[in-house]
Order: structure tokens, then sequence, then C-alpha cells
């Protein structure tokens, strides 16, 4: 099957929804780290795989363009598969994007209570955490660990050539689906993706496979997006290879819980650096990330408070929307990457789940 790279080409096969740059940058989200299943197929357009089928998106100034691509049997024959209705590919990605959303009126209200955040803001339009699956995006987060954004691609894209289902060829490039639970749980897995050059991650991704196929299942993991989100991480943390950041980076990203902060050593700095984090010791240590994620969910203390400090970044914060803040000007000779936030997915405004003070803010992109 050809790529489709633009609405030129076949244009009956292709969709739009109104959805203006400051709303969605497909450049800045799909390369941020949240997740991994999709690359530029062609300058502004990337294709990848979601919801189990293969997807071409693209943008103008006013609209988001999509095609989705039919499944094909191995000879490349066309799939006895119903063809997607329009209304259903529609929600789908207004539901992965949260569309629905209004990102300009969080902005200017970021903006009015961060001056960090204004003055890159102009720099980074568009930025919007995803609504994952949470079985792929747990999954994919147990092996970010000690780890970097290209070579996690390169490891998600084996695992779902050895696992998952083949949806088709696009240009002698084949594609396949996220692997399911059963296929990831069985006893010869953590063998085969030690193979894949998963390394100790291998027994992380096998053993919470298994283990979920043994207890609350994918739908169980699925209705944790009800749960508190004290609830949600604790069930996650007893997984295996599932610590604080990857828990909260799966409650963010695919369980609707926006007061969770995912923190990290970069994330540590920025809170120190950049937001005076009266912060005890040199290292993160369990207690460090506790209480990074109550100053980041912390209202400003009085006239100015949010700006003194060691008295939490209050309100609704970039430190909560960008996760690790560009450290500098960012660079205007290409597109902004992951890189110029130092390499971790954006974050966002929250309220406090874990004693440390509730908070109304601005609805949240998880919402």
């Amino acid at each position: 099957m050809k790529l489709r790279d633009s609405p030129s080409a076949c244009p009956s096969l292709w969709r739009s929804l109104p959805c203006p740059p400051a709303e969605l940058r497909l450049d800045l989200v799909l390369s941020s780290g949240q997740t991994f299943r999709w690359w530029e197929s062609s300058p502004g357009a990337w294709t990848g795989v979601l919801g189990g089928r293969v997807w071409t998106l693209r943008q103008d100034p006013d609209r988001l363009w999509y095609t989705v691509y039919g499944e094909e049997e191995e000879d490349g024959r066309p799939a006895e598969a119903a063809k997607p209705d329009g209304a259903e590919t529609d929600q789908i990605l207004r539901d992965y994007f949260q569309l629905d959303v209004g990102l300009p009126a969080l902005y200017c209200a970021w903006g009015a209570a961060d001056p960090l955040f204004r003055k890159v803001a102009g720099d980074f339009p568009g930025v919007r955490v995803l609504r994952q699956d949470p079985v792929e995006c747990l999954l994919s987060f147990i092996c970010t660990s000690n780890n970097h954004i290209s070579r996690i691609t390169a490891m998600i894209e084996r695992l779902c050539q050895a696992f998952g289902r083949r949806l088709c060829r696009l240009d002698a490039r084949p594609f396949h689906a996220f692997p399911s639970l059963s296929a990831l749980a069985g006893a010869d897995a953590e063998a085969r993706l030690r193979a894949l050059g998963f390394g100790y991650r291998a027994k992380f991704v096998s053993g919470s496979a298994r283990a979920i196929v043994e207890g609350l299942g994918a739908e169980g993991l699925r209705r944790l997006r009800a749960a508190p989100y004290a609830e949600a991480r604790r069930v996650l943390c007893a997984l295996p290879g599932v610590g604080a950041k990857v828990a909260d980076c799966v409650c963010l990203m695919a369980l609707d819980k926006a007061e969770a902060v995912p923190v990290d050593t970069h994330v540590w700095r920025i809170a120190r650096q950049r937001y005076g984090a009266a912060l005890g010791g040199r290292s993160l240590t369990p207690r460090a990330h506790q209480e990074i994620g109550c100053l980041l969910r912390r209202p400003p203390q009085g006239p100015g408070a949010s700006r003194q400090p060691g008295s939490g970044l209050g309100g609704p914060r970039p430190g909560q929307l960008w996760g690790r803040a560009p450290l500098g000007h960012p660079r205007r000779d290409r597109a902004p990457r992951v890189s110029d936030w130092g390499g971790s997915p954006p974050l966002l405004p929250a309220w406090d789940a874990q004693g440390c003070g509730q908070l109304p803010v601005p609805r949240p992109l998880c919402a």
C-alpha cells in the first residue's frame, strides 16, 4: 500500500477537524516522549499506530487532516474488515488529543501566573498531554528507565513487530498493533524480549503483563481512570518495574489524573534552579519526589508568593505544563524538539491528592 502524505493524494480518503496550531502542534506533541509510535513520514506528515489502526496526520493553519489505512493480509491483499466510520475516527482523535479542552485560554492563565511560562510560551504553542491506552502507555514507560527517546522508540517498534498483529505495509514499511497482554505474558516472552535487546526491562515488561492478566485485567486497568489518584498510583506501583515516576506518567497520560506530577532528576533540578524550591539533599530521594509533587500543586501564599524561593509554584504553573522547562532560549533554526525541554514529556496544572492542600485550577487537559 502506498503512503498518503497529503490530502492531495486520494482526497476522498482524507477527513479533517477544525484545529489551529494554537490548539495542537503535531510536531511538538508527537515527538515529545509521551508516545513512541509516530514518525514524521514526510515534512509535516506524521504516520503511526493508534487504536489498532495506522494513521497519517498533518495540519494546515486551520484544520487537522487525517487518513486511516485499511488492514492487509500478509500477501498485501485488503483484509476483510469493516471500513472505519468517519464520526468514529473523528472521536478517536478528539479523545487522543483531548481537543474538547481549549488550550489558548489555559496558556493565557498560565502566562498570567508565571513569568517564565509567559517568556517561552510563544515558542511552544499547542502542546497537549495525550490520553493514551493504559496498557500501551504502562508497558511503554516501563521501557523508559535509563533510556532516551530514539532508543525507546526503536525498542517499542521491535516489541510490536515481534508480538503485535500485523496491520499493513506502507511503501515497504510494516506496521503492527501494540501487543496484547496475553502475548507479552507468555512463558517465553521474557527470553524473547531479552533477545530483542530489552535487557533487565524484559522481566518487568513480561512480569507486569502477567500480573495484569492474572489480576485486574486490561479493563480493570482502564477503570482506574475513575479511581482516586492515590489509589491508581498505589496499584501501578505494585507492578514489576513500576516506580513513582512511571506510575505518575501513566496516571497523567492514560488514567486522567491531572494531579500526577512525574518527577525525575531533571524536574528536580528545574524545581530548584528555576523556581527556587528549597529541597533538602543532593539527590532525588522518595521524600524529595513527594516534596516536589506537593510544591508543584501548592497555591501561592499571598501576593507575589509564587515568585519567592521556597514558597511553591502556585496556581497553574509552567513547570506543570512543561515538566522540564526549557533551559535557555530555544533554537529558532528548526521546530522545537523534546531535547529543548531536556527530554521529558510535558505535565499539566493540577490539584493535590496527597495531603499537600487542594486548590481549584482551570480545567486540566486530562479532563
